[in-house]
């Protein structure tokens, strides 16, 4: 069976089911490859001659020779589960004898709020605000890139956040700092807007079902990108020539050479600013089941981990040397 650079009727088979079904491109694109990577594993034999000691033989692979993270080998995994339920119509059973990755627990990258308005002073334009959202209302760095016109709500100062992680709804707060600035660049995109319906383009991606029942949703300013690329392109998967969002690594790039000219020598990101977020919350005193609501976390554990950068130093131990540089009559320097 195929699987190099000319298409896999089979790999395209798998594409049309997860159409069908509506899942998210990403998701389609991050399980095809799975499922292409684990063909040519077992040399390029068809997944229904193979099984379950197949898989847990790919699993364990990628653990002891590619050492990859436990999220990873989790996404193989869903991906084959997927093949064998959804395609094949074979659902896979118990897997045996997986190596499993083992989960390390990480305490996030937090900045100052010092090391983030320097941050921040280093990003430009649409840059700038989309770094104001991230630290502002906790965004992921998708979710930012990804909203709509509608879901601003400057009167409540909130923005409705559309099929988060996990598919899920919930409402975040709008810095008020944010509102006149926002409202100004949604001037300068409601104008291109304009220009592209003018010339016959304009029509902006829609989830399928709306796409059916309001056809012309597609071409209303509501329904528009808050933060749309600067050109137009090709949809990959119906050929229309639309305007889509913003490509998600100018805002990476843009906040990674922000945090190089700022002088933070942490490994920070545009996820940092989430985490950041999350910590100056509750440092202030906000409610912990607040901040689970407003990152979007359906358990609180996870958002816990964030008690953990608060206080000062370790676990908020204050050092004994605290105490020997209160007393005067101790010379400590050299």
């Amino acid at each position: 069976m195929g699987c190099g650079k000319e298409k896999s009727p089979f790999l395209e088979e798998v594409r049309d089911i997860m159409r069908v079904q509506h899942y998210a491109i990403r998701t389609e694109q991050a399980y095809v490859e799975w499922i292409k990577r684990f063909i040519l594993f077992h040399q390029k034999r068809h997944p229904d001659e193979m099984g379950e000691s197949e898989i847990a033989a790919f699993l364990t692979h990628l653990v002891v020779d590619r050492n990859v993270a436990p999220a990873t080998q989790g996404q193989a995994l869903n991906a084959l589960i997927f093949l064998y339920r959804k395609v094949l119509n074979r659902p896979i059973g118990e897997i045996p004898d997986i190596v499993r990755s083992k989960k390390k627990v990480k305490i996030p990258v937090v900045l100052t709020q010092l090391e983030v308005a320097n941050l921040l002073s280093k990003l430009e334009g649409v840059h700038w605000l989309t770094g104001c959202l991230l630290y502002g209302s906790g965004l992921r760095l998708m979710e930012c890139i990804r909203l709509r016109v509608k879901d601003l709500d400057f009167d409540r100062l909130s923005i409705t956040i559309r099929c988060g992680k996990g598919g899920k709804d919930r409402v975040v707060t709008l810095a008020r700092e944010l509102v006149v600035p926002l409202q100004r660049h949604l001037e300068s995109v409601k104008t291109a807007h304009d220009r592209d319906l003018a010339e016959g383009f304009g029509r902006v991606h829609t989830p399928y079902a709306l796409a059916r029942k309001y056809p012309n949703a597609a071409v209303s300013w509501g329904w528009q990108y808050v933060f749309p690329a600067t050109r137009r392109s090709i949809d990959p998967r119906t050929g229309v020539v639309r305007r889509h969002h913003m490509d998600e690594s100018s805002l990476q790039k843009a906040v990674k050479a922000a945090v190089r000219k700022a002088g933070i020598v942490r490994p920070a990101s545009c996820h940092t600013l989430r985490h950041s977020f999350a910590t100056h919350l509750l440092e202030r005193g906000a409610d912990i089941r607040t901040v689970q609501a407003q990152l979007g976390h359906s358990d609180v554990k996870t958002t816990e981990i964030y008690t953990h950068v608060i206080g000062r130093g370790g676990s908020a131990v204050i050092s004994p040397l605290e105490t020997i540089f209160g007393i005067d009559t101790i010379r400590l320097e050299p």
